[in-house]
């Protein structure tokens, strides 16, 4: 069995919909596993808005130190699906 991970939203009608393709074209049934975050947790998926600010003045003081690397280089080593 393979397993498969991605992000989806549940409608008002409880209909589940994938935030993208997971590019199985064959028709078949599939186990489904959903976890839903209590009211009190924070998504796991959401960098909160301070860090994510902090990671933008980051890059962009490195960007203006010169501390970058080619764009061809970027993604070696990332198993991007």
């Amino acid at each position: 069995m393979k397993a498969i991970e991605i992000t989806a939203t549940i409608d008002e009608s409880g209909q589940l919909t994938l935030d993208r393709s997971i590019g199985i074209i064959k028709p078949q049934r599939v186990r489904i596993i959903i976890l839903i975050a209590e009211d009190d947790e924070a998504d796991p998926d959401e960098t909160p808005t301070e860090i994510a600010i902090e990671g933008i003045h980051q890059g962009l003081r490195e960007a203006l130190a010169g501390q970058t690397i080619p764009l061809s280089e970027m993604w070696q080593g990332i198993d991007a699906e």
